[in-house]
């Protein structure tokens, strides 16, 4: 696939993506249940990962070449922001990285007794929450006010939902099942890892709500939205998070 810069094209290309994302998470839902291994799972994390690195988050923008403007002009600021924006993100995710190697060294290959119906249902909803907030940037680069708005309200109602889902459910049903016993070591990971992960998803929330209100006000046009892109990029990226999350939580390793 390529960038393509009309509107319908890049609709379209968010649904080729998400298609595939789609089919990944079944495919490897599926592997863990009947033919669990630790290399397959982890290349199809990547591969989902890259899709929504480069198709959902742009990362390729970063290489784009010097317009030739001054430094005052909006594409020079723009680029810089974007730059900047992924150095944080690449700072972030060594604590996210840090956590997973601590998942892996600790626990070994077993792993916490979870929900695994729910664990795919929460991550569908992070996958579809993703896919929309695709839709919301590419509208209003486009011009379409109306899709942007529809997009990040939808985005945002998911991204509830899968905060619900955790730390409401989830929580609750480790619990009862007695996930965590005497405050043991899996508990501290399980929590750590889940709890780290929900509260940047809170986070993502509220910059989303922000940029949804200064959208409503006519702040974003065509030629400039880079708050709607910043927040697309941070959105994804905590999508990014669950995609290596989630199998290390739910589907990696036998429970104890």
């Amino acid at each position: 696939m390529t960038h393509t810069p009309d509107k319908k094209s890049a609709l379209n290309q968010g649904v080729v993506v998400f298609i595939y994302l789609a089919v990944l998470t079944a495919l490897e839902f599926a592997l863990a249940l009947f033919l669990p291994n630790v290399v397959l799972l982890g290349v199809v994390a990547l591969v989902k990962a890259a899709l929504v690195a480069y198709y959902y988050m742009h990362i390729y923008k970063l290489n784009r070449e010097d317009s030739g403007e001054g430094h005052d002009s909006l594409a020079y600021k723009i680029g810089t922001n974007r730059l900047g924006l992924w150095l944080f993100l690449l700072s972030d995710s060594f604590v996210f990285g840090g956590l997973l190697i601590s998942r892996f060294n600790l626990l070994g290959m077993t792993r916490p007794h979870l929900n695994q119906y729910l664990g795919f249902g929460v991550t569908a909803i992070l996958l579809i929450s993703s896919f929309f907030m695709n839709r919301a940037e590419t509208s209003i680069a486009h011009g379409d006010k109306k899709g942007f708005q529809t997009g990040i309200i939808i985005t945002m109602l998911l991204g509830l939902g899968f905060v619900v889902g955790v730390v409401g459910l989830e929580w609750q049903l480790a619990k009862i099942e007695e996930v965590i016993v005497n405050k043991d070591v899996v508990g501290g990971i399980f929590y750590m890892m889940t709890g780290m992960h929900a509260f940047h998803v809170l986070t993502g929330l509220i910059f989303l709500f922000l940029v949804w209100r200064n959208g409503r006000r006519g702040y974003f046009t065509a030629e400039n939205h880079w708050g709607v892109e910043a927040a697309a990029v941070y959105w994804h990226f905590v999508d990014v998070v669950w995609i290596f999350f989630y199998p290390a939580l739910y589907l990696i390793g036998s429970t104890p």
